[in-house]
């Protein structure tokens, strides 16, 4: 399906863009999320004609999110979750915990999708460097110590 991109999409594109992605991404993703819209001739024809305002919004939009990376980069986050002895976790520390954490520490609108766990749920005690995608330009990185309580 051909569409054109109403904001920037990794891997995808840039406003303006038009491009081809599968139908069910587009369908199901990038249209319901206002992301793209179908690329029809009225659609063309709209898009030429609000141009300027989205680029205007995307712009509002990309220096907010690197003005809360500035404040973010760097910053550590405590989590205390129950442990053993050998500082295995009982349970997990989730992506859904750090931006819950993130969100008590002061930083509004972290989603859980934002926190990058590359290599999973985190499962022992310890300091470990996560990334923060708030914006497809902006990316900060966190420290996040966990704490072990004993049971």
């Amino acid at each position: 399906m051909q569409i054109i991109l109403l904001e920037k999409v990794v891997n995808v594109g840039n406003l303006g863009d038009v491009v081809r992605v599968r139908d069910g991404y587009a369908r199901n993703f990038l249209i319901p999320q206002k992301k793209a819209r179908r690329a029809t001739e009225v659609a063309l024809k709209d898009f030429e004609a609000r141009r300027a305002e989205l680029e205007k919004v995307q712009a509002e939009k990309l220096a907010a999110a690197q003005g809360l990376g500035e404040r973010m980069e760097g910053q550590a986050v405590t989590i205390t979750q129950k442990s053993g002895v050998d500082g295995r976790l009982f349970g997990s520390v989730t992506n859904m915990d750090i931006a819950a954490a993130l969100v008590k520490a002061g930083f509004a609108g972290i989603e859980k999708a934002q926190v990058r766990l590359p290599e999973g749920p985190l499962k022992a005690i310890g300091e470990y460097s996560i990334q923060v995608s708030l914006h497809p330009d902006v990316v900060s990185t966190i420290k996040v110590v966990i704490a072990g309580d004993l049971v």
